[in-house]
């Protein structure tokens, strides 16, 4: 019995780590992949993986929003705009089962929505669409700013390459990709956002990156 209980703490307090070990064995552990051009570091054993550019936007509190609100974080970014009717509740609905799911992080896992109409989306906006969604302010953020920076860093940073555009008056960005950026700003997934499977696939390899850090991380015994 003492046993059964030891178990079942151990995987209500670690449920990220015993979920590798439990899926792939002590020595067969999955490694995700990274996104984008790499390149061999100038000491010719490195390699430099593609990642997400410096920015700045407001979210929905009327905050400063930038790639240093990352730093440490294992987060999910999506594109969206709160009077979206066709994909966006879903995605919403989808992120806010990612959210229920990592909660007991503590602000490790990060969600991270940018709107793709800021000439509708001011932070007011923002705030109601947070609030309608039961968004926590502790995890999520909804971000608006100048377009041209925000559907830059869209197609340059996140690498949502399909979609052309300059970011002008006519430009218009509607994806339903979710993208999962680990803790050194690269990119290690995309999902499609409006489908169960791949969004539990997005969850799950989120549990493996935690478990990836928790192993790199541990101290060693001396």
């Amino acid at each position: 019995m003492k046993k059964k209980l030891l178990i079942l703490f151990l995987l209500l307090s670690f449920p990220s780590i015993f979920y590798v070990i439990l899926t792939t064995g002590k020595h067969d552990f999955i490694h995700l992949p990274f996104y984008g051009e790499k390149e061999l570091a100038a000491n010719g054993k490195d390699t430099l993986y593609h990642a997400i550019p410096s920015f700045q936007f407001i979210n929905q509190d009327g905050d400063s929003i930038t790639d240093k609100t990352y730093d440490g974080k294992i987060y999910v970014v999506d594109y969206f705009f709160s009077t979206c009717k066709s994909i966006c509740p879903k995605m919403a609905s989808e992120l806010i089962r990612v959210q229920k799911k990592f909660s007991y992080t503590n602000g490790l896992v990060q969600i991270l929505s940018h709107t793709v109409n800021p000439e509708n989306d001011s932070v007011p906006v923002l705030k109601a669409y947070a609030n309608m969604v039961h968004a926590d302010a502790k995890m999520w953020n909804f971000v608006t700013g100048e377009k041209k920076k925000l559907y830059d860093i869209a197609r340059n940073g996140y690498l949502l390459n399909a979609l052309e555009g300059d970011g002008g008056a006519d430009d218009f960005i509607h994806s339903e990709l979710f993208i999962l950026i680990d803790k050194e700003k690269h990119i290690r997934g995309i999902y499609d956002g409006t489908k169960i499977k791949e969004v539990s696939n997005l969850i799950d390899d989120i549990k493996v990156l935690i478990a990836e850090y928790f192993i790199k991380e541990k101290p060693k015994r001396t």
